[in-house]
């Protein structure tokens, strides 16, 4: 199915093609390519208004994913009965924070994805609200960017890797 990749920010330039691609892989490795996925790519000001409304943080943060599926178990793909259900939902990634928070030997497009694709496992029932969440989290992303490195030669670590 489709991935919608929106750019609605100015702030910093963005090339889609790369990150679709990668995304494109990493939908492949958790074997969900067969769902509808969004991506809005926003600046720090609007990452902040939806931080605000949904999560009563008034702060830009890197990404904010708003599942279709609710009250999925982490791992689960969602099994819909109608093919308007096949949609995993929408993740907003505030590339102008992400940007800014990119060290000097860091790829933006590289932490672009990881940050994506934690995004993408808050999407499939995901969370880090506990150690132990954590570490089920964790162990999914490292699955996932070793298996994306090894396809395309980089070398990814999971975004929540200090959390706990």
């Amino acid at each position: 199915m489709s991935l919608v990749l929106r750019n609605l920010q100015r702030a910093i330039p963005l090339r889609r093609v790369p990150l679709r691609k990668k995304i494109e892989i990493v939908r492949n490795i958790l074997g969900v390519q067969k769902f509808d996925l969004g991506i809005i790519c926003v600046d720090n000001k609007n990452i902040q208004h939806i931080n605000r409304i949904y999560r009563e943080k008034n702060i830009p943060t890197d990404v904010l994913s708003f599942p279709f599926h609710e009250n999925l178990k982490a791992g689960e793909i969602p099994q819909p009965d109608f093919p308007d259900d096949y949609n995993l939902g929408d993740i907003f990634l505030g590339v102008e924070y992400i940007f800014q928070q990119c060290k000097e030997n860091e790829d933006y497009y590289d932490i672009l994805t990881v940050t994506a694709t934690h995004g993408l496992c808050h999407l499939l029932g995901f969370t880090h609200s506990t150690e132990a969440e954590w570490q089920k989290m964790y162990q999914k992303e490292k699955q996932v960017l070793e298996e994306l490195s090894r396809r395309t030669g980089t070398r990814l670590q999971p975004l929540s890797r200090g959390l706990f």
